[in-house]
């Protein structure tokens, strides 16, 4: 084999992997695009919106704020 044939072999085995790894990252992002999409629509129906989660968190608001006051007034605070 002279140093030419080597150089080209090399060459091509080279473009073989980079063409792999590019082949292999190009799948991977489609796939995380994919993801992401999924996680998207996922989240505009799974969780709970905000203004919804303040109207049902207003009642514990409101106990704590009681038991705040009566810890506030309680007689035995040095």
């Amino acid at each position: 084999m002279t140093l030419e044939q080597v150089f080209i072999a090399l060459i091509g085995l080279t473009s073989g992997v980079l063409g792999w790894f590019a082949r292999e990252l190009y799948s991977a992002i489609q796939k995380l695009q994919a993801d992401l999409s999924a996680l998207e629509i996922r989240i505009g129906t799974d969780y709970v919106r905000y203004d919804r989660l303040q109207d049902s968190l207003q009642p514990i608001m409101k106990a704590l704020d009681e038991i705040k006051r009566a810890v506030e007034h309680k007689v035995d605070k040095p």
